[in-house]
């Protein structure tokens, strides 16, 4: 551990982020573990997946 993070961490205790700033983290980890969630259900959609194509030459 760095001592960039104790510091970080300090800041931190001394003056946290507002509520809101927890909440909009909240949704954007919320959105993505949904995200997760339903590709895994669902699975990967075929049209998004790549041909194989690149510097290896053709299948």
């Amino acid at each position: 551990m760095s001592p960039l993070w104790l510091l970080r961490m300090a800041r931190w205790a001394r003056r946290p982020p507002s509520r809101r700033r927890v909440l909009l983290v909240l949704a954007v980890v919320g959105a993505s573990l949904a995200l997760v969630a339903v590709e895994r259900v669902a699975g990967w959609p075929e049209a998004l997946t790549v041909d194989g194509f690149g510097r290896a030459g053709r299948p």
